[in-house]
């Protein structure tokens, strides 16, 4: 499990295709290496990466042909950079919000505009993501944790503060630029709970109710 705080800006250094798979090797940059182990996870650009090989500069990661549906890796290049976050720990202090590092989808950059020293986006999104964001609320791009600060039917709007561009790779984001997207956990297994119908015909109907969520302050 990751929070969205970005800890470094990696480069991609090689891509090597392995049938339908792909070995990714990445430059981890100011990232802390001297505690990573074979199997660790490492969230790169928002994608949950298990290492294969590493040294005290670097890490490799085999991607599946899933993952590369899903995300935006199947357009990266040698070069690229993306931002780099190692699991947490239970000490870890939590300053984002739960990531999973499994992205559901990829958005476009349709919209970029300053505002003071700040700099807004609006995202472009798959339709059928759209119910799972809220104003207000929580998501992930490319690895970064970020608050939903308006939405429209099928994209929403970020801002970006000066040090949130410094930190991470969001100062390359233009026009037409595709972005991993992971939603906010908690509003999947809401509507999982809502919605669900029990496979089994003996299970008994969940008591949990929109009413009853929205007494108790969960919605």
């Amino acid at each position: 499990m990751f929070t969205g705080i970005v800890e470094a800006v990696g480069t991609i250094t090689a891509i090597i295709p392995k049938g339908e798979d792909v070995t990714v090797t990445v430059d981890a940059g100011k990232l802390d290496m001297s505690d990573v182990q074979l199997g660790d996870s490492i969230a790169t650009n928002g994608v949950c990466l298990t290492v294969v090989k590493f040294d005290q500069r670097s890490y490799s990661a085999d991607l599946s042909l899933e993952t590369l549906k899903r995300t935006g890796f199947t357009q990266y290049q040698v070069g690229d950079h993306v931002n780099l976050e190692k699991a947490m720990l239970p000490s870890t202090r939590f300053g984002g919000h739960i990531v999973s590092g499994h992205v559901d989808e990829v958005g476009t950059i349709i919209e970029r505009q300053p505002v003071g020293r700040a700099m807004e986006y609006w995202v472009q999104v798959p339709s059928h993501l759209s119910r799972y964001i809220a104003e207000k609320g929580s998501i992930t791009i490319d690895g970064i944790s970020l608050t939903v600060n308006d939405v429209r039917k099928d994209s929403f709007k970020i801002t970006i503060v000066p040090h949130t561009s410094q930190e991470t790779t969001v100062s390359s984001f233009v026009v037409g630029h595709k972005v991993n997207l992971e939603v906010d956990v908690i509003a999947r297994y809401l509507e999982r709970l809502i919605t669900g119908q029990a496979e089994d015909a003996a299970t008994p109907e969940s008591r949990i109710t929109m009413d009853l969520l929205q007494k108790n302050g969960f919605a």
